[in-house]
């Protein structure tokens, strides 16, 4: 599991990406000049969409964790290791920045 340090980081949206809910999904777009300069988009899941919406630049990785924890069927090893994973990958896209 991850160690403590990374539990009490704190990330936020990057704002040149944008979410949009369309047909029931939450797609996640980077803003570029042009759609030719767009190289992905992200199909985010529920629970991708809950940890989303919960990158405020107020709340510890922890606390991500525990919110997860308690609104999804999930364990707190399982969830740890998955929310690190969604947040390196993020993280690796400029999707999101420590705050």
């Amino acid at each position: 599991m991850k160690n403590d340090k990374f539990l009490q980081k704190i990330f936020q949206t990057a704002p040149d990406f944008v979410s949009r809910v369309i047909a029931d999904e939450t797609i996640l777009v980077p803003i570029r000049s042009s759609a030719s300069d767009v190289d992905f988009i992200f199909c985010l899941n529920e629970v991708a969409t809950r940890i989303w919406e919960l990158l405020d630049g107020e709340k510890h990785v922890k606390e991500i964790r525990d919110t997860i924890v308690s609104e999804f069927e999930v364990d707190w090893e399982k969830a740890e290791a998955e929310l690190a994973e969604f947040l390196q990958q993020l993280e690796s896209v400029g999707a999101i920045k420590d705050s």
